[in-house]
């Protein structure tokens, strides 16, 4: 194929102009998977080992170099750019659904800009722009949320008309169109020769580059990175860098201490056809069709077509025998619905004659973004693969990213979305893999409404209510492998129709989850809230105290009992993890954290406690299940229950203590709901769960209990301005920018992890404020809803974005929280925030392109406010449930 022409003369454009490299290669370019000698020994020890020398290996190489680190040998088990790279269509596109995704592309698309320029190696950057059609009012609205957000992001990007689409690109058919997306700086590249640009930039700066070198396994003592065997030799380092692509996953299993990368290799197919009688321009648009399941780009004048079918094909990756991938098997029976999608969206097509159907791996991932960042298991262990076909978008970005992570200690973003500590070990089960990636290709075109789930690899973790709760109507999502309840779905009503209620407008619980928080507020409910991760933290003598008194930034120091809701925070400030730590006894504490700080928070702490056999940590999350007494009445169901008198002179808020429930004994009640209304929290001995769930639904029932899910937690918690780790707060948000400086032990004079940096916020002030909104001239019932990620325009202009949102059925309206930030008009640096900057402004949040008045509050609704009742009064005997 010219394509592969291409690729080999600019392999030797490059090496021509590098004598180094003529030394350390053989001059003869097989493709044999034989090993060729290797006049250049490898060296004995180097800082960074980086091993894969694809688009990921080659950035990372060269953002580490840029930054001052060059001791670092870049290893390929066969040439360079060779793998999922070389086959890469080659498409730079900055409309991602994820924030962090647009910043990485956004990056990329620049970086690969100038990179011909800064290197000498052509890289076939040009600048087309990209039409993303949609055939449908929902695919549409999809399309205005990304263009809202590219919008402020400072990336032109408009919607256009089906006509307007013609004139850019004249061979499309637009019969079936209801609107499109237009980014004129979207490109595209030759993958390969950006990854060779890249590696030869690296080179000049004193990378070393080996190619045809395999790596066995990454030894690892006592928890750190020490070295790199390979079939030429071992080399020392303090850090290993796994950009193996596909075979990530195989190279992370292969050392004694495994290190789990869930992504699984499928099969992806794209066309690519000779040249038209009129050949195509090179500078027409990129077209992407979503609902056709298909992308066409230019290509030396003719065109290339791929997509993500319906019924994708796993590889395995097992064996890493096959070093360079080579084109598998053509299947044109399997390409067949693409095909006829590509015919039917440029029908002028028919008589084109085609080159070849290309079929190379792809690597994807559990939720279909990328996987970076360290071990928590193997410190100086950094990933970067699983790109889900969006390699070549991601690559300046990423390597940017986990550059800045690894010389820094952090990026200059929240990547948590993308962070390997996300999943655990349950998500690196083979089988899961396999299943769940052959849901996750096709999803990269379905139309995906707020709060979509996965279908494959469910009820892995449960609660051991799972059957009961399901049995009552539960609907379940799940979150870090662990099942948990949406909703409720009552008797009588139509299950089919809830369950395909996906829309981006009101949806179909809206009237059950309305009839739970009533209950939460009126009566009491009960929300198994087991997935929350839960750790005991002990020692001989103070050593837990202490050193949990540094990592955190409220003191612990509290009477046996006590609760404490306090931030575990980094060096900048910023929330690591925010959770509730209660006071077991003297030397024993037992803390409550958000489901996916699972890994994330073990490995922080890990890393941090002293190396002490007299200081024990121990995640006890399985031992526990956790239901969560909301309401006012809630005091009289485990009064009655317990024998014990509950009331706020006896069980302080914030309060722990061990009690027994019905026959059951050991059980932590703590009185505390995550939601600002009163009520309980009891930590049952798994056991004991069923036991303790039926004494309390049969207890309950002449109190109008229901059961309650998350859903109706969320109004809650919003309504009440309650910020949540993950949503809101992460690790570049501080408690000062959060109004939660009254959790921060700043006046005791006790040092802790984070204190200069909010000593200094204290003194000069904060760069963004959190903010709640409640929307003024919205409709529930006609409007688009709000759900996160909305853009916030103060008097405007842009001022920040929503973290979360939901509707409050005490106010009757939406309530969006978020963060606002205020930039000089002239210059855009950003300025302190002050609560007169936030109070005096006018407000408006866009949603999908339209804006709504929305009034900035920094504090929550009085209970005055909260004496509003619903309109449709609902009778107590509607609690009462079979």
């Amino acid at each position: 194929a010219a394509g592969m022409f291409l690729r080999l003369l600019s392999d030797i454009q490059w090496r021509a102009a590098h004598p180094k490299w003529r030394r350390m290669t053989s001059s003869q370019r097989s493709t044999s998977t034989t090993a060729e000698p290797h006049p250049v020994s490898l060296p004995a020890q180097a800082q960074v080992v980086i091993c894969g020398g694809g688009i990921m290996g080659t950035s990372v190489a060269y953002h580490l170099s840029k930054m001052g680190w060059n001791d670092i040998v870049l290893l390929e088990q066969g040439r360079l750019a060779a793998g999922t790279t070389r086959f890469c269509a080659g498409i730079v596109s900055t409309a991602r659904p994820v924030s962090i995704e647009r910043k990485m592309a956004h990056y990329s698309n620049k970086l690969y800009q100038q990179l011909e320029q800064e290197t000498g190696v052509q890289t076939g950057y040009m600048k087309t722009g990209s039409i993303s059609l949609a055939q449908t009012q929902d695919r549409l609205i999809s399309l205005k949320r990304i263009a809202s957000s590219l919008n402020v992001m400072g990336i032109p990007c408009e919607i256009i008309s089906p006509k307007k689409v013609v004139q850019l690109h004249p061979l499309i058919n637009i019969h079936d169109l209801v609107g499109a997306m237009y980014v004129p700086e979207d490109a595209l590249v030759s993958s390969a020769n950006v990854s060779l640009a890249l590696a030869t930039a690296a080179s000049r700066n004193g990378v070393q580059i080996h190619e045809r070198t395999s790596v066995s396994h990454v030894t690892v003592q006592k928890g750190r990175v020490t070295g790199v065997e390979t079939d030429r030799g071992r080399i020392q380092c303090e850090y290993f860098v796994n950009c193996a692509g596909q075979w990530a996953y195989e190279l992370g299993h292969s050392g004694e201490e495994p290190v789990h990368i869930p992504l699984h290799a499928c099969e992806h197919f794209y066309l690519l056809t000779h040249p038209l009688k009129e050949p195509l321009s090179s500078s027409l648009p990129t077209i992407v069709d979503p609902d056709g399941r298909i992308y066409i780009r230019n290509w030396q004048g003719g065109i290339l077509s791929g997509g993500f079918e319906k019924n994708p094909k796993p590889l395995f990756t097992e064996g890493r025998n096959q070093l360079e991938i080579q084109n598998l098997q053509e299947d044109w029976d399997h390409f067949g619905p693409l095909l006829g999608a590509l015919l039917r969206r440029m029908p002028g097509l028919e008589a084109l004659q085609i080159m070849q159907l290309v079929n190379c791996p792809e690597s994807f991932t559990p939720d279909m973004r990328c996987i970076m960042g360290e071990s928590p298991t193997a410190q100086g262990y950094f990933v970067l693969a699983g790109m889900n076909s969006a390699g070549i978008s991601y690559g300046g970005g990423a390597g940017k990213y986990l550059a800045e992570w690894m010389v820094n200690g952090y990026p200059s973003e929240n990547v948590w979305p993308l962070d390997l500590k996300r999943f655990g070990t349950l998500q690196s089960s083979r089988t899961f893999l396999r299943h769940r990636v052959m849901e996750v290709m096709p999803l990269m075109c379905d139309l995906k409404v707020p709060r979509w789930d996965f279908q494959t690899g469910r009820q892995l973790r449960t609660s051991p209510l799972y059957d009961r709760l399901d049995a009552q109507g539960a609907r379940w999502m799940e979150k870090h492998g662990f099942e948990r309840v949406k909703y409720f779905v009552p008797p009588g009503k139509d299950l089919l129709d809830l369950d395909h209620s996906k829309t981006f407008y009101k949806p179909d619980w809206f009237d059950i989850v309305g009839s739970e928080v009533k209950c939460c507020k009126e009566a009491v409910s009960v929300i198994d809230m087991s997935s929350f991760t839960k750790f005991e933290i002990s020692s001989t003598g103070d050593q837990a105290l202490e050193s949990l008194q540094y990592l955190f930034s409220n003191d612990l120091d509290v009477p046996v009992g006590h609760v404490v809701h306090t931030g575990m925070l980094n060096e900048k400030g910023g929330y690591e993890n925010d959770c509730s730590i209660a006071r077991l006894s003297k030397r024993s504490f037992f803390m409550i954290s958000p489901t996916d700080q699972q890994v994330h928070c073990w490995a922080w702490l890990k890393k941090r406690l002293p190396d002490d056999s007299n200081l024990v940590m121990e995640d006890v999350t399985w031992k526990y299940t956790a239901l969560n007494l909301i309401g006012p009445r809630a005091v009289d169901v485990l009064s009655e229950l317990s024998y014990a008198p509950m009331t706020a002179e006896h069980f302080p808020s914030l309060f722990c203590k061990e009690m027994s429930v019905g026959y059951a004994n050991g059980i932590r009640v703590m009185s505390i709901t995550h939601t600002g209304e009163p009520g309980f929290v009891l930590y049952i001995p798994i056991e004991y769960a069923l036991h303790v769930y039926n004494e309390v639904m049969n207890m309950g029932q002449k109190y109008g209990i229901r059961n309650a899910g998350y859903y109706a937690l969320r109004s809650l918690r919003i309504e009440k301005f309650f910020a949540f780790w993950g949503q809101d707060l992460d690790a570049f948000t501080t408690p000062m920018e959060c109004g939660r400086e009254f959790q921060v032990k700043l006046e005791k004079g006790m040092q802790f992890l984070g204190q200069e940096a909010l000593l200094e916020q204290k003194q000069n002030g904060v760069y963004k404020r959190f903010t709640m909104f409640i929307l003024e001239d919205h409709d529930t019932d006609m409007d688009l809803w709000p759900w996160w990620g909305e853009p916030i325009f103060r008097n405007g202009r842009y001022v920040g974005k929503t973290t979360s949102s939901a509707y409050s059925y005490t106010l009757e309206r939406h309530v969006c929280l978020g963060f606002v930030h205020h930039f000089d008009e002239k210059t855009g640096e950003e300025l302190v925030v002050t609560t007169d900057f936030i109070n005096q402004g006018e407000y408006e949040i866009d949603i999908a392109g339209q804006r709504f008045q929305a009034k900035a509050k920094l504090y929550p609704f009085s209970s005055l406010f909260t004496q509003r009742r619903r309109k449709d009064e609902v009778e107590l005997s509607g609690y009462q449930r079979e």
